[in-house]
């Protein structure tokens, strides 16, 4: 009797301290982890949100970049940090779905180490091609590389376009070299000063480059064309197959108290639905905002888990 009434003593503390930590929430400084450099298309998102979210929650929130590693060194950051609330992460389709299909080994599981709470956007991959090539679409693309050989390279972050891109080198016969990068701003420097003239990239880091001419869109890798650039085809209209979505989703360590979840959630979810933020922090820029609820993220990253599983198996991908 007197051990079941010590045990229930200490069962009650514990939810007392933690009914009381989550009353209180936040009492501090929040991290906001991210997997990019500094000055891309998710980084700008970031810093947006987190002046907007401090306003809300009455706290300070430093953003971290932590790029490189294949997206993996901010994984493992999230992943390692403590499950109190103080750490929100937003992270690509690399760190939730997709790197545990092509490394041999993650030193952090995609899918117990993180709680979602929120997907934040789509971001909408396009092609892009350096002006001063002269080339203005995939098969002058071609040929121009074939009559260059080995001298021309192309970069993305993304592993599915890069996929997407060697079959169809495969293909076509072309000769382009991949070149591996940190972020969508070494991606911009790379295409403009002519070292890497082909890049395929979240469209927003190209818009005023495309608009301006220094800069030609070939493709988009969405299911229909980009309002903002209706002349541009999609990959699927050039006889690509069609590759999962680009996303960000912001998501916490695993094992964060539901209902601190849900208060990260419903803040985040205002902020981005607001009318004015909403346009101008995404729309604006080619973005696809969703903020949907962390049981719809949960499904979804299931459903692309298994669609990534699938895509890379049947791709002949070789693991790194």
């Amino acid at each position: 009797m007197k051990k079941f009434s010590l045990w229930l003593i200490l069962l009650l503390s514990t939810v007392t301290v933690a009914g009381a930590q989550t009353n209180t929430y936040p009492s501090r400084t929040i991290r906001m982890i991210l997997a990019v450099s500094v000055g891309g298309t998710s980084d700008i998102f970031a810093r947006a949100l987190s002046l907007e979210l401090q306003k809300r929650l009455g706290q300070p929130i430093v953003v971290e970049n932590r790029a490189g590693g294949g997206m993996n060194i901010a994984g493992r950051a999230c992943a390692d940090a403590a499950p109190d609330g103080y750490t929100i992460c937003l992270l690509p389709t690399e760190s939730l779905t997709l790197n545990q299909f092509i490394y041999k080994s993650l030193s952090f599981d995609a899918e117990k180490d993180f709680a979602p709470v929120t997907n934040a956007f789509f971001n909408p991959q396009v092609m892009v091609i350096a002006s001063n090539l002269g080339v203005k679409n995939l098969n002058e693309l071609a040929a121009l590389s074939k009559s260059r050989s080995g001298t021309l390279s192309y970069s993305t972050l993304s592993v599915l376009m890069q996929i997407a891109m060697e079959a169809w080198k495969k293909k076509s016969g072309a000769d382009l070299v991949y070149v591996p990068v940190r972020g969508g701003a070494d991606m911009v420097n790379g295409l403009l000063t002519g070292t890497t003239p082909v890049a395929s990239v979240g469209l927003p880091n190209f818009i005023p480059y495309i608009r301006n001419g220094q800069v030609v869109a070939i493709a988009v890798d969405t299911p229909s064309r980009s309002p903002l650039f209706p002349d541009v085809p999609t990959l699927q209209e050039l006889g690509f197959p069609k590759l999962p979505p680009t996303y960000f989703a912001i998501v916490t360590p695993g094992g964060v108290p539901n209902e601190i979840i849900r208060k990260l959630h419903d803040e985040i979810a205002t902020v981005g639905n607001d009318p004015e933020f909403r346009q101008r922090q995404l729309t604006d820029i080619g973005l696809v905002p969703i903020f949907d609820t962390p049981e719809q993220l949960a499904t979804f990253l299931k459903e692309e888990r298994a669609n990534n599983a699938r895509l890379i198996r049947d791709s002949g991908f070789e693991l790194r």
